[in-house]
């Protein structure tokens, strides 16, 4: 049986994409230490990492997504401040936060959580914190790139934050290569609460 590298995601609209893109130029240009840059056209807000999957269980997968979705109404998201896991100081990750109504999109990672707990897929143990990786480090920082990290970040706030309706949910396989991940989305459930 085929076996399929799974996730569902809230796919973005392109002015996230352009916001994120322009945010990473702005990072970069004030000499971050050594990081992995996300691709903007695959950024995506992840709410379950299934891994990997047969393939003849994407119809069940679907169910417990649509399932999901119908008992939460569309919500509005925008992007939020930049920020680092697990600080400036000690930072791992770079990202960026989202706002709006969280919520419903913790509403909505609390039921799709429980729709898919039937199927064998364990709800993460750390907490949710909604967010869009814009690199990775590749190494530990000094206190000092921590410090000047912190400054970056602080200096580089969106001015005008785009939003987004979010009305579905996406479930998407990826794909992995030297060239980094590629997506496609494989179906799709509709918020309707």
């Amino acid at each position: 049986m085929e076996q399929i590298r799974a996730f569902i995601a809230v796919e973005l609209p392109e002015s996230f994409r352009k916001e994120l893109k322009d945010l990473q130029a702005r990072l970069r240009a004030g000499d971050p230490p050594p990081a992995k840059w996300v691709n903007p056209e695959g950024t995506h807000l992840t709410l379950s990492f299934l891994g990997s999957v047969a393939a003849d269980r994407i119809p069940a997968i679907t169910g417990a997504m649509s399932k999901a979705a119908t008992a939460v109404t569309p919500f509005v998201l925008r992007m939020g401040h930049p920020g680092a896991f697990p600080s400036a100081s000690r930072a791992r990750v770079l990202w960026v936060g989202l706002e709006g109504d969280l919520d419903k999109l913790l509403e909505l990672k609390t039921r799709l959580d429980a729709e898919l707990a039937p199927l064998g897929f364990k709800p993460e143990e750390r907490e949710f914190t909604p967010h869009l990786t814009l690199a990775r480090l590749r190494e530990r920082i000094s206190s000092l790139e921590g410090e000047r990290l912190a400054t970056l970040i602080s200096v580089n706030s969106l001015k005008n934050p785009s939003e987004m309706k979010v009305n579905h949910l996406s479930l998407m396989r990826s794909f992995l290569s030297r060239e980094g991940a590629t997506y496609r989305c494989l179906s799709q459930a509709l918020l309707e609460g």
